[in-house]
């Protein structure tokens, strides 16, 4: 990695759902890489889920499948990390019906971190952590959220704001490690050409 230069890091979480492939033809169109946090049961329930997961999976290096969970913790997400072993299981089960192909995770609901000699989490997801990280997980949270709309799941800031936020969060060095900025955004977000396009616009900001 240039350490002269601040990095970027696109992440998509929640698919496959609708909205996978518009992220998926974007950053294809554009050259640039991505990361797909996929849930495992939303490949069951979505009729094309199968092929959206090998389509991200076959796509690496461009495209990095990683896991976030088999059943996003059923959004209760306090009940799922006070149980911390079988939160556990629930990304294991993941990682085995994705075929999800690093040891990388993101936390429903939740932004931590874990790395080598590196556990930054709250004490809520504190015991879920320290065992994905004593069989050899890394946890990736987000340092920028795009944030959406919870009635109609349309982004909230324009490509301009979130750009700004983007550079705001470097000028400040409120990221988790120095010079890389990982944004946090949902597949279905751009799910409508108009959405997709903003996907786009920001990206070449």
């Amino acid at each position: 990695i240039d350490t002269t230069k601040s990095t970027i890091y696109l992440t998509f979480d929640d698919g496959p759902q609708k909205g996978t492939i518009g992220c998926y033809n974007t950053c294809k169109s554009l050259g640039v890489k991505a990361s797909f946090f996929m849930v495992g049961l939303h490949q069951r329930i979505k009729s094309d889920g199968k092929q959206l997961v090998s389509l991200i999976r076959d796509g690496y290096p461009q495209f990095l499948l990683a896991n976030h969970s088999y059943s996003h913790a059923k959004d209760k997400y306090k009940d799922f990390y006070h149980h911390p072993q079988a939160a556990l299981q629930d990304f294991l089960i993941t990682q085995d019906s994705l075929k999800v192909p690093k040891k990388i995770v993101r936390l429903p609901g939740n932004s931590a971190w874990v790395r080598a000699n590196d556990v930054t989490c709250s004490h809520l997801v504190s015991g879920v952590a320290h065992l994905l990280d004593s069989i050899g997980y890394n946890v990736i949270g987000w340092d920028v959220e795009w944030h959406f709309n919870h009635k109609n799941a349309r982004p909230v800031q324009t490509p301009a704001k979130l750009a700004a936020e983007v550079d705001s969060a470097f000028a400040r060095n409120d990221t988790h490690s120095p010079n890389h900025l990982v944004i946090l955004t949902h597949d279905r977000m751009f799910q409508r050409p108009d959405d997709a396009d903003s996907l786009a616009k920001f990206i070449r900001i």
